[in-house]
């Protein structure tokens, strides 16, 4: 019994089968001595991409700080150095091309809100204290 099931041109795939001479992949032609020498010939091969990204622009500092300053209020002192920051970071803003608006913007309408506030609560207790002055007084009638 041979090797070779159906005669000497026969040949075993790698599955280990055993295939007719026809059915035969064709030799590889053979390698060549000289290697020739730099980059194969063609389009460079692609690899990742090269991106340029912008630089990131800068905040304005004072922008943040009538932000912070906006949202502290801190006895509405802050409310008024919030304005006043807000009204300065946005004017550089506009001069240095920064970013930061919104948070400029915020601060200021914050600062209103506490400025406002601030006055409410001033004529609150000027009506407060007048009020009570004059119970007292009326009340100080009656005896």
């Amino acid at each position: 019994m041979s090797e070779v099931p159906g005669g000497p041109d026969w040949w075993q795939a790698s599955d280990g089968k055993w295939y007719r001479p026809e059915l035969r992949p064709p030799p590889l032609p053979p390698p060549s001595v000289a290697q020739p020498s730099g980059p194969p010939p063609g389009p460079a091969p692609v690899g990742y991409p090269y991106y340029q990204y912008a630089p990131a622009q800068a905040v304005n500092g004072l922008a943040i700080a009538s932000l912070v300053l906006g949202i502290l209020w801190v006895y509405w002192v802050g409310s008024i150095l919030a304005l006043v920051f807000g009204y300065m970071a946005l004017k550089q803003i506009r001069e240095r091309s920064e970013t930061g608006r919104g948070m400029a913007i915020a601060g200021v309408v914050l600062g209103w809100i506490g400025v406002a506030t601030g006055v409410l609560l001033i004529v609150a207790v000027i009506i407060a204290v007048a009020a009570s002055h004059n119970n007292s007084q009326s009340i100080a009638n009656l005896f």
